[in-house]
């Protein structure tokens, strides 16, 4: 993915506009955002007299979409023990989209496909890996590189995470003038710690996952078997409440700033809890723009969803690229009523075009497209 601000230092200038971008627009108009590279390249702002969403009928696969994944049925048995199945519902040749319910697992497993990266949407519990243990919570997202060997020892209650599959390796974005410690500081990150395997001495199956198929592994030892280790290469945790949204209370800030991962042609944002833009005349909420490099995928796990109607946790809406979308029409005067928001939600951009599964086809909300009306 390029992350390469290359825009022209003088912009040209035509008919009624706004100095500053998501300020004071002129009255009566409503602002778009056509850009490339994920509002890191090139961009034009439209000054528009009707809402770009404002369409009566959209036929076609650029519909946006909208999926309920607390609908998801347990998967089919199959190759995939129950314990560990995810279901898959978007994928691309990048990345592929998961919901799992992790349960307690007597065997352990090994994606050689690509790097996982689990958000822990309910539940916890402990990690057992390559690399030792680590615990996690509600809220955690746990990096596991390919190749490593793990598996869920989920505690009481629902557990729900959703997996995003990289099929390259899960990087940190460049903070450039930022500094080192935005967003986070990489001392909050959390690595696994070395521990003796449980019940080392019976017999153990390795679920090894390579292109879609599984094959068995048994040894008469637990192989998590590290006594120890060394290097910049492991399993790592950090937990959103971590994570320090950067803010201007003068400019709503587009959503790359809130980049957390990157993939190759993909990048994983964090939604988080934080202040409103404090000046008048600046917007409040997502501005219109046109999906022109990627598909948007937001998932949402907790909170007010503030500039979408009738979204809930647990579900996920796909807004395809080709296809405008942004605030739903009582989001603008609902976000002046109050002074910060409290949602959290996972984005995930893809450069190439998703695909959606019958998975989630079978829990799609039909009526998505027609919220904007």
């Amino acid at each position: 993915m390029k992350l390469v601000n290359e825009t022209s230092l003088f912009p040209l200038r035509k008919g009624r506009i706004t100095r500053q971008a998501h300020v004071d627009l002129p009255e009566g108009t409503y602002e778009e955002e056509f850009a490339r590279q994920g509002f890191f390249g090139r961009t034009t702002h439209l000054y528009r007299a009707h809402p770009p969403t404002g369409w009566t009928d959209i036929e076609g696969p650029l519909r946006p979409r909208s999926y309920d994944l607390n609908r998801l049925a347990p998967p089919a048995a199959g190759d995939r023990p129950a314990a560990f199945a995810p279901t898959c519902f978007l994928r691309n040749e990048d990345v592929a989209l998961h919901w799992v319910r992790p349960g307690a697992m007597d065997f352990l497993y090994r994606n050689a496909d690509g790097d996982d990266v689990h958000y822990v949407h309910r539940g916890g519990g402990r990690l057992e890996c390559t690399f030792g243990v680590l615990d996690y919570a509600q809220g955690d997202y746990l990096v596991i590189p390919r190749g490593t060997t793990y598996r869920f020892l989920p505690g009481p209650g629902p557990q729900e995470h959703l997996l995003i599959e990289s099929a390259s390796e899960v990087t940190l974005p460049d903070r450039n003038q930022l500094g080192a410690h935005a967003l986070f500081d990489p001392a909050v990150i959390d690595t696994p710690e070395p521990e003796a395997p449980a019940e080392p001495d019976r017999p153990w199956t390795v679920h090894v996952k390579r292109r879609g198929e599984i094959t068995r592994v048994t040894y008469p030892f637990n192989p998590n078997d590290v006594v120890g280790w060394k290097g910049d290469l492991t399993v790592w945790r950090i937990n959103v409440k971590d994570i320090r949204p950067v803010v201007s209370p003068r400019y709503h800030l587009p959503p790359s700033a809130h980049s957390t991962f990157l993939g190759r042609n993909f990048v994983i944002c964090s939604f988080l809890p934080r202040p409103f833009e404090e000046e008048a005349g600046a917007m409040r909420v997502p501005f219109y723009h046109a999906n022109i490099d990627y598909d948007e995928v937001l998932f949402y796990s907790d909170g007010h969803f503030f500039s979408r109607e009738g979204i809930g946790p647990g579900m996920v809406t796909w807004h395809p690229q080709g296809i405008h979308h942004g605030p739903h029409p009582k989001a603008i005067p609902a976000s002046r009523l109050k002074d910060r928001t409290d949602e959290v939600a996972v984005m995930v951009d893809t450069l190439r075009p998703l695909e959606a599964t019958e998975a989630a086809r079978g829990v799609e909300n039909e009526a998505y497209w027609a919220s904007w009306k």
